[in-house]
């Protein structure tokens, strides 16, 4: 039996967002779901985990411990390396391909085998972060941090030391030949404020980042 719509102004409200199958209703709920997880789970969570991003969604392949074609050369790339093909690779690959930079730095493969997130992570996937202290923050660990770009940084410690001012990281993404510094947009791997920490990763979840990436596109695009 078909539902009878509702005479009173709430009842049609309440009709329209739950039961109503218009494109209209489609956008209202898109928007009110929206509004509940970036106004109300958002900050609970970020209440909980202690931090302003309590998730964040990977925008780049920069963390990627895979074979992938660069948007830039056009070339099957990893850690700078140039290949004939896409393919993914296992730890020993990896290492043996990218290991030599880390090895330089002083970071030996036994040490990376031990780090949070050894295998890094891609593009799309959704990374859950905790509050850390900067002095709490080691080699390996993987932050995010802010910049004057839109988006902020997600890469791994590679160094960290203490300074007058306070704790100064390195970073690097796993899937880049080396570090990034751009001084338009205060970025600089080589010299980390940890005043611009905001969170250490501790999970991964595969592809569920593509939802954040979606949900902000179609405000964008509403907007």
């Amino acid at each position: 039996m078909k539902k009878q719509k509702p005479t009173g102004i709430l009842g049609k409200v309440w009709y329209f967002i739950w039961d109503d199958n218009s494109i209209w209703s489609w956008i209202v709920n898109i928007i009110l779901a929206y509004l509940i997880i970036n106004f109300i789970v958002y900050p609970g969570l970020g209440f909980i985990l202690g931090t302003t991003h309590p998730v964040v969604s990977v925008m780049s392949s920069s963390m990627e411990h895979k074979i992938v074609k660069s948007g830039q050369t056009g070339l099957f790339e990893m850690c700078g390396n140039a290949y004939s093909e896409k393919q993914l690779v296992d730890f020993g690959y990896y290492w043996e391909q990218c290991g030599s930079w880390y090895e330089r730095s002083g970071i030996t493969k036994a040490a990376f085998s031990t780090f949070p997130l050894r295998n890094g992570f891609n593009r799309g996937d959704l990374i859950i972060l905790r509050g850390a202290e900067p002095e709490n923050l080691k080699t390996g660990d993987i932050i995010v941090f802010k910049t004057l770009l839109p988006e902020p940084i997600i890469h791994r410690v590679i160094s960290k030391k203490e300074t007058g001012s306070g704790y100064v990281f390195q970073t690097k993404g796993d899937h880049n030949a080396g570090q990034i510094t751009n001084p338009a947009y205060a970025f600089d791997e080589t010299s980390v404020s940890g005043d611009d920490v905001i969170g250490r990763a501790f999970i991964s979840i595969p592809m569920l980042g593509y939802i954040k990436i979606g949900f902000a596109g179609i405000i964008s695009f509403i907007r």
